[in-house]
């Protein structure tokens, strides 16, 4: 007989991988930094998501987090130049680049990670 003021055993919450260093990972980090562009919080859970989780994984998905975290780092610094150059009226032009940049390299990143396949030179600064 069980006493009816026990409360039931709390049992873990699945989450299906994607909060584990991995492939669902990283995918669940290339779509937070697409929804960024809508929501910008986004960009910056996947930075850190991406940096608990680089070390961990091993493998092709290291590269991955490697792309991912250049990914963000450099978009914030070309950003913050395109913001000082509206100024003087090219802002506008060298935002609207950085964000083709960022969509081709989320793009080039889920294209890899759909193959199994690692990032190439996830050190480049370039696509």
């Amino acid at each position: 007989m069980t006493d009816p003021q026990t409360p039931p055993p709390i049992t873990p919450r699945q989450t299906d991988g994607w909060l584990e260093p991995g492939p669902q990972n990283a995918l669940v980090i290339y779509i937070l930094y697409l929804v960024g562009f809508v929501i910008g919080i986004t960009a910056i859970v996947g930075i850190v998501m991406a940096y608990l989780n680089r070390n961990k994984a091993g493998g092709f998905v290291e590269s991955h987090y490697t792309w991912q975290i250049r990914t963000f780092w450099i978009a914030l610094l070309a950003s913050l130049v395109s913001a000082l150059l509206f100024i003087i009226g090219i802002g506008f032009i060298l935002m609207f680049a950085v964000a083709v940049w960022v969509i081709i390299r989320v793009v080039k990143g889920l294209m890899a990670l759909n193959k199994n396949e690692p990032i190439a030179d996830p050190q480049s600064w370039w696509i």
